[in-house]
Order: structure tokens, then C-alpha cells, then sequence
């Protein structure tokens, strides 16, 4: 609750420029929750001082422009980001092998998934970057429809919670219940869908080179 009141003071006072500014702090490493921060700005739109779809617009720009500069990074510098000290204290060589291992399993859809894991989200966009084999618009793509997915979420529910902070408070643990579940259930079926496709071509492959003959 803490963390809250402190964000709602900020923006009470900056309004879209605070929020804007934090979020992208949050997609260059900041430890602030970042679905506190974006209630946060639905709160003080529910109060009247900014008006509730123009933050959600803020809060699509702050992420996307926190995320994207986090790829850029990684995909400008390559490994000599690993040597930039505020870097290399999230961006651990035992993180860069994890997200490496993650993304030879499950492909481009772990830049889908990063969004809702707070401790890897920058890691995997800065390795993603680093690969240089996610092209920008697909980063892009993934990232933003993620992004379509979490940033209302937050922000509507703060708007309607802004005068009850007890049903709001209850909401937002639920909420981060339900997200977590739902990326669960979709991590699972990509998996699933992954391995279905992977046994596919291979049984395409033995079948069109049958073991000692010829085509």
C-alpha cells in the first residue's frame, strides 16, 4: 500500500508525464511494480485529475517505449551491453543462459510471455535483442498484443476502485492471480502446439526419407 499512496502523490501532482516517465523506468529495470504504477494512474483519473482512456494511452506508450528501448539496446550493442554496469546487475550471465534456453524451447512467444514476468522481462527482451534474429516488428507485435492484455486491466480496475481502496487492494491480488493463471494455461498449449508441430515434421521428414531408400 505504500508503494501506492507514493505513486498516487506523484501523479496526483504530474499527472500523464509522471506515469509516462515511471513506467519507462519500470522497462529499464526500476523495481516498482508496474501494474501498481499503471492502477495507480487509473486511480487519479477515477478522481478526476486525468481523464481514464487518454491513460490507458499513456500507460500503451510507456511500456511499449520502456520495452522497446530495452530490445534496441541489446539488439544495437550486442554483448558489450553485458559490460554496462546497470546491465549486467539484471542481465546476469546466469539469466542470459535461462532466457537463451527459453527461447531455443519455446521461440519468439516467449517475448508474448516476458510481459507478465516482472524478474525477466528486461533479461529477455535485452537477450532478444541481443540474438538479433526477432525482427523489430514482431517484437513489436508480440510485445504490444501482451501489452493490450495487461495495460487495461490495470488501468480500468484502478478507475473503478478509485473511491473503494479495500475492493480495489482485493482486486489487484486477484487480478495478478488471474493473469498468472492465464499465462499458465497459454504457456502450456504453446508448448503443447509446439511439440504437436515439432512430431509433425518429423514424421513428415521419415516419411519422405524412409531409412534406406531413395526418393
Amino acid at each position: 500500500m505504500d508503494i501506492l499512496q507514493i505513486l498516487l502523490d506523484l501523479f496526483t501532482g504530474y499527472g500523464y508525464f509522471a506515469v509516462f516517465l515511471v513506467l519507462l523506468l519500470c522497462g529499464f529495470g526500476l523495481p516498482i511494480p508496474e501494474d501498481i504504477t499503471l492502477v495507480a494512474g487509473g486511480v487519479i483519473s477515477g478522481l478526476g485529475h486525468t481523464n481514464v482512456h487518454g491513460m490507458f494511452l499513456v500507460g500503451m506508450a510507456g511500456v511499449l517505449v520502456g520495452d522497446g528501448v530495452m530490445f534496441a539496446v541489446g539488439r544495437i550493442y550486442g554483448e558489450r551491453v553485458m559490460q554496462f554496469r546497470p546491465i549486467a546487475r539484471i542481465l546476469t550471465p546466469a539469466r542470459f543462459a535461462s532466457v537463451q534456453e527459453k527461447f531455443t524451447k519455446y521461440g519468439h512467444w516467449v517475448l508474448f510471455v516476458a510481459r507478465f514476468l516482472p524478474g525477466l522481462r528486461s533479461p529477455i527482451f535485452i537477450t532478444a535483442g541481443m540474438t538479433r534474429r526477432v525482427p523489430y516488428w514482431r517484437f513489436l507485435l508480440l510485445d504490444g498484443f501482451a501489452a493490450l492484455i495487461s495495460v487495461p486491466v490495470w488501468v480500468y480496475l484502478g478507475y473503478f476502485g478509485a473511491r473503494n481502496m479495500d475492493w480495489l487492494m482485493m482486486w489487484v491480488h486477484r487480478g495478478q492471480s488471474g493473469i498468472l493463471i492465464v499465462i499458465g494455461v497459454l504457456g502450456i498449449g504453446t508448448y503443447l502446439l509446439y511439440r504437436r508441430r515439432k512430431k509433425c515434421r518429423t514424421v513428415a521428414a521419415n516419411a519422405g526419407n524412409p531409412p534406406g531408400g531413395h526418393r
